[in-house]
């Protein structure tokens, strides 16, 4: 017995003197680990180890002595400054002879803007700049969106003949062609992006927002719609019999500041009725004041911070903001609102009836919701059902909502998802040598062109 514990010790002692440094004991997961979290005393730590087990063979002490001194020089050549700032940074760098799509058509465009892309764009991807989007969607990117750009590690986003359609529709209503064409769809000033679930109606929505502004528009984006009916506090107005919600509403002034500011100070105040001041978060009612004025010559960046500077008046700007915008004739404004199903359904509130029961407040009585909820007015507006928010399917005739607003999204089709298919392998996600026509037709008719269940199953290809 002692002899072969003896040949087996030599064994694994001659094998550890001639590992490579390719090949450490230690993987580098343990070099990254080490330097995230911090460890008083480790060298005795490891020392307790060793003589809390005085049976272990000399081999395993060798084997951990190798791999301690394998991961101290790693972190000694490993520098974290040489880490790319942008996180998709390295993805740009790589060899652009593999931008080869279906058919040997390039896999990306060469169109510098939203505005400039066209037909013969359709089916292929549209480089951005994190910081791009950031700056032009302050208010937040849509879920889809992010989890695309972690996974596939390049910040692209494909351009797809939906998004188009939605973008010249508005377009022919600010800029009408010269030549009244017979064959052209009829515009649409109110829209509802509607869909089955990962068909891509909040990524559609939200590059709407991005092309309008950089055409210089006023949009007022709610990329989470279902938050004005959620959280924070409420109470009943007893003017309106509404319910007013002020930490949202302040939220609401301080996201439309994020990107408008500028063009607010330009605009001037057109109201001039007063404004309804209501209970102030944790502060109560205002005493012997029910409602304020603008003065004179204010804008509607002086309306905004009225409302943030008074809790009390932060749901009455909220509400007052909605008919200024509508008055706004210098600049085209665009009202986008993403998780749009979220406010024909109930809110998380409950007013008590009696002792023992409750009753759910809908959306629709609560006084930001009712002020922007409406579809039957002039103005530019565009919703996005939101399948992640679980409202449930809701039927066809919404209240305040034109019978011909809702334009259905399709998943992706063959054409795209050869293009999708392409762009994984370009990022790496397919193996290339297992990659087919055969194969990725597989797994878009299994995942039926569901883009989220489509990038899951790209890596089993």
């Amino acid at each position: 017995m002692f002899r072969s514990l003896l040949k087996a010790a030599v064994v694994t002692a001659a094998s550890s003197k001639t590992r490579t440094p390719s090949n450490p004991i230690i993987p580098p997961a343990t070099t990254f680990a080490s330097r995230l979290f911090s460890s008083k005393a480790p060298a005795s730590k490891s020392k307790a180890k060793a003589k809390a087990k005085p049976k272990k063979e000399k081999a395993s002490k060798m084997d951990v002595a190798a791999g301690s001194s394998s991961a101290s020089a790693a972190d000694d050549e490993f520098n974290f400054d040489d880490l790319p700032p942008d996180p998709y940074a390295i993805s740009y760098t790589e060899d652009k002879s593999l931008d080869v799509g279906p058919k040997g058509q390039p896999l990306f465009t060469s169109a510098k803007s939203i505005s400039d892309l066209g037909r013969k764009d359709i089916c292929s991807y549209m480089d951005f700049k994190l910081e791009e989007l950031n700056e032009f969607l302050p208010e937040g990117l849509p879920m889809g969106m992010t989890k695309e750009f972690d996974e596939t590690k390049r910040v692209a986003l494909l351009v797809r003949q939906s998004f188009l359609d939605l973008r010249d529709n508005f377009r022919r209503i600010v800029d009408p062609p010269l030549g009244a064409d017979s064959k052209a769809s009829k515009v649409k000033k109110q829209i509802v992006l509607d869909g089955l679930v990962s068909c891509g109606k909040s990524i559609t929505l939200a590059m709407l927002v991005h092309w309008a502004r950089s055409e210089g528009w006023l949009v007022f984006y709610v990329p989470r719609g279902k938050e004005w009916s959620h959280g924070g506090f409420f109470y009943k107005q007893p003017e309106t019999s509404l319910w007013d919600t002020p930490v949202q509403a302040a939220k609401i002034l301080q996201d439309f500041l994020k990107y408008n500011q500028a063009r607010l100070q330009g605009l001037p105040v057109q109201i001039y009725d007063p404004i309804l001041l209501g209970e102030g978060a944790g502060v109560g009612w205002m005493k012997g004041v029910d409602s304020m004025a603008m003065p004179e010559g204010s804008t509607l960046f002086d309306l905004i911070q009225t409302g943030l500077t008074y809790t009390h008046a932060a749901v009455g700007v909220v509400v007052h903001l909605r008919k200024e915008l509508s008055l706004v004739k210098e600049i085209p404004v665009l009202f986008a609102i993403d998780q749009f199903n979220s406010w024909f359904t109930f809110s998380e509130y409950e007013e008590p009836v009696t002792m023992h029961s409750c009753r759910p407040i809908h959306a629709r009585e609560l006084s930001t919701v009712n002020a922007f909820r409406s579809m039957l007015h002039n103005d530019m507006m565009v919703g996005a059902f939101s399948h992640s928010t679980a409202v449930g399917k809701l039927r066809k005739d919404l209240p305040d909502v034109p019978l011909d607003a809702r334009v259905n999204l399709s998943r992706y089709t063959l054409d795209e998802a050869a293009t999708v298919s392409h762009y994984y392998l370009r990022q790496k996600l397919i193996r290339r040598d297992a990659f087919s026509e055969e194969r990725w037709k597989k797994i878009y008719y299994l995942s039926n062109g569901n883009g989220t269940e489509m990038r899951w199953l790209a890596p089993f290809v």
